[in-house]
């Protein structure tokens, strides 16, 4: 018996030194993650809002008054399902990352349903990106929007020209085509989209340098010194969606991070880097 033990004992001795030597050569023939490979992340998880927080017009920063904001089916959903009517009750809801300063951001959006009863008339099929924001803490209970850009998205009545892709600036102001542009809204060369029609709308942002709308993989607006009304430049913040009456819902919501180890010694090194952070750089 003492026998057979031992060599029960051998036999699955050998076989897990076998495997860990297997083990060991997968690890060290793994391919080093290319510098040139885009890291995008999800900013929304498909299942819930742990990631985000609620600011509603009237409501300290994390009341989610009405269930404005809500996952079903995979979807960010801004609803109005709980409203009576609107009563300028704006609703923004801020990731909790950043602030970002360079990225790229990618959203998958559609506007669904029928506007909330007492919903401003230019509120119709409105709703947006807010980027270089305040956070959600910063707001004021009574505050509508966040001091920020906005990449405003419009959808079509059904019959008239509406572009979306536009550009709004609540606090904030831009140069567009070396002018100073102090207009709040800013419309884009984007064709319209009627109807339930999902559109992928994104965001290439370099600090307070440069930034591009880009609608279904067409640039539709571009402007530079991004700023604050006191002409301060306004260089980074947080990411927002809105809620401004319309439902809408959200199915991706990612982001590339643009800054980060720009030094080609360093482990992490990315190639398509705009801003470098030695802080992150692991060597």
């Amino acid at each position: 018996m003492r026998l057979h033990h031992l060599r029960h004992l051998a036999f699955f001795g050998a076989i897990t030194l076998i495997a860990a030597c297997d083990t060991a050569d997968k690890t060290a023939e793994a391919p080093a993650p290319s510098p040139d490979e885009k890291v995008w992340v999800d900013l929304f998880n498909g299942k819930d809002l742990s990631d985000w927080t609620v600011k509603i017009t009237g409501y300290p920063a994390g009341g989610n008054a009405f269930n404005t904001f809500y996952v079903k089916d995979g979807l960010l959903h801004a609803s109005y399902e709980e409203y009576e009517h609107f009563g300028n009750q704006f609703g923004h809801i801020v990731y909790n990352g950043g602030p970002y300063s360079h990225y790229e951001l990618e959203v998958e959006y559609r506007f669904a349903g029928d506007q909330v009863n007492g919903g401003p008339e230019w509120a119709l099929r409105n709703n947006g990106i807010m980027y270089h924001a305040q956070s959600a803490s910063e707001m004021s209970v009574d505050q509508d929007f966040p001091q920020s850009m906005e990449y405003q998205f419009l959808g079509g009545d059904g019959e008239n020209p509406r572009s979306t892709g536009n550009l709004c600036t609540p606090g904030t102001q831009v140069v567009i085509a070396g002018e100073l542009r102090t207009d709040h809204c800013i419309n884009s060369t984007s064709e319209t989209f009627h109807g339930e029609q999902w559109v992928t709308a994104k965001l290439i942002v370099h600090g307070s340098e440069m930034a591009q709308h880009i609608i279904n993989g067409e640039l539709v607006m571009e402007y530079n010194d991004l700023q604050l009304d006191d002409g301060t430049a306004l260089t980074s913040g947080y990411i927002a969606l809105q809620a401004e009456s319309h439902p809408t819902q959200f199915r991706s919501v990612r982001l590339l991070n643009l800054e980060g180890c720009m030094d080609d010694k360093a482990k992490n090194f990315k190639s398509y880097l705009e801003k470098h952070d030695p802080q992150v750089c692991v060597y």
